[in-house]
């Protein structure tokens, strides 16, 4: 585990990208009833855990992202690329323009 710390530090996306940790699905009501895994539904949120640089338009301007790390994001339903960085937590990489908004918390 120790390990895939030290490469999360090290991951910086290339340009617009943003990688983004899944939270965690909900397997229990408040009730305490277990929800089977094929009745759970897919987590559309996240935690931004890093961000590049930003795009260059189309003057070679770079153009910084919106978001920063730590920010709550929504996220689609489908796209994004899995990255395999520890065992039990889902990353995935969006491009800035994917992530539907920003949650305030």
């Amino acid at each position: 585990m120790a390990f895939a710390k030290q490469v999360i530090k090290k991951l910086v996306p290339m340009f617009d990208r943003v990688l983004v940790l899944r939270a965690d699905a909900v397997t229990k009501t408040t009730g305490g009833i277990l929800i089977p895994e094929k009745s759970q539904g897919k987590v559309l949120h996240g935690t931004v855990i890093a961000v590049g640089p930003g795009a260059r338009n189309n003057n070679g301007e770079l153009v910084p992202t919106q978001i920063k790390v730590g920010d709550q994001v929504l996220l689609p339903e489908y796209g994004g690329t899995k990255v395999e960085l520890e065992e039990n937590k889902e990353y995935h990489l969006f491009r800035e323009s994917d992530i539907l908004a920003k949650l305030e918390v």
